[in-house]
């Protein structure tokens, strides 16, 4: 059965279902924006709704019966929220399993906490019911697994793939647009791992690229299959970059834009806008956030010449990073502050600050708004 008519299928099966019931936050905003604490002992799932002006409201935390690292993953795709806002998958790496809740709004109902089938997932990522995690312990490696009408994640057996050695280093885990492929980065590596996927959900045998810059890590695409990595350069003081990529016709990654320069120091976290007009990396040391413009045919351009597009504050440490669902807000967590920062998009991509919110638990990891 042709992949789309599986997810098509499924997606009906879940319509009918019923949800189980779990603890839950309530509220209910049109907009919000999550993380998890990633605490040693107790995992939680802390939220704010978003305001019109992208301001943010506090409207709880949630536990996923899961515990966290209680410190720093290198990683990114924690927590993954699916486009139409209905469900929130969040990884917990300190117990090996991954949590579900069904969304509505900032209310989150957890419907399943379940094995990772591997060792400190780090990087979660689903399209329509399949859901895929990234295990980044031992030799690490993916696993796939179906959402139920319940909300539960059922594991696919025979459905792991390794990476491209035992000891990568990875970072996270991704689906392409039309849900045909799945991309992982590899940081000790400087490889990306592209993965095809079948019609039952499994993913095949996975070939490998060298990445333009050294140490890939964090990655988005466009909605039109565009590809922007950040590539970290080894923590080379100033040395640190940005590519794009495409699909070729045969399934293979084409190079757009090779290595644009960041000219700051460890370009880590990745995203590009919903619109695609712009894509923005976290300098973590440098304290600053470079951006780019996304051309149609998905060339990236550097939005300032000195890479500094915002800079979020001495000792801030930017990590990840997310853009609201109409494009207008982009929010950052900042591991040096505990605080997300929030800025207004310009229409030529250029960054304004708005008021942001602190007091985050000091593991903190992950980011997901809409």
């Amino acid at each position: 059965m042709p992949r789309r008519s599986f997810l098509a299928v499924f997606a009906s099966i879940l319509a009918l279902g019923m949800f189980t019931p779990g603890p839950s936050l309530a509220g209910d905003q049109a907009g919000a924006v999550f993380t998890m604490s990633n605490g040693a002992s107790r995992n939680r799932v802390v939220a704010w709704s978003r305001g019109s002006d992208g301001s943010l409201t506090a409207a709880g935390k949630v536990d996923t019966g899961g515990r966290g690292s209680g410190g720093g993953l290198s990683n990114q795709g924690a927590l993954f929220l699916t486009p139409n806002g209905r469900w929130l998958y969040v990884v917990n790496p300190g117990s090996d399993d991954v949590s579900v809740f069904r969304v509505d709004g900032t209310s989150l109902v957890l419907t399943d906490r379940t094995a990772s089938h591997g060792d400190r997932p780090i990087s979660v990522t689903a399209d329509g019911g399949l859901v895929y995690v990234l295990n980044a312990g031992g030799s690490g490696g993916i696993r796939s697994f179906l959402r139920s009408p319940g909300g539960e994640l059922d594991f696919i057996s025979g459905s792991g793939r390794p990476l491209s050695g035992s000891s990568t280093d990875p970072a996270q885990v991704g689906f392409t647009p039309d849900g045909s492929r799945l991309v992982v980065t590899e940081k000790d590596s400087d490889r990306i791992g592209i993965y095809p996927v079948g019609g039952d959900g499994r993913a095949g045998a996975p070939a490998f690229r060298s990445s333009e810059g050294a140490e890939p890590f964090g990655f988005d695409f466009a909605p039109d299959g565009t590809l922007v990595t950040s590539e970290a350069g080894n923590h080379v003081e100033d040395v640190s970059f940005a590519s794009s990529y495409r699909f070729g016709p045969g399934g293979d990654l084409q190079t757009v834009s090779g290595a644009v320069s960041t000219t700051e120091t460890a370009a880590c976290w990745t995203v590009v806008t919903p619109d695609g007009r712009f894509a923005y990396v976290t300098n973590t040391p440098d304290d600053s956030i470079s951006g780019f413009g996304l051309a149609d045919d998905g060339a990236l351009t550097m939005l300032d010449a000195n890479g500094v597009t915002a800079a979020t504050g001495a000792g801030s440490l930017p990590l990840d990073l997310d853009s609201s669902a109409d494009s207008r807000f982009l929010y950052v967590l900042m591991a040096g502050t505990d605080a997300i920062r929030v800025y207004e998009i310009g229409s030529d991509g250029s960054l304004a600050a708005r008021p942001g919110v602190t007091g985050l638990p000091g593991a903190a990891n992950g980011l997901a708004a809409r």
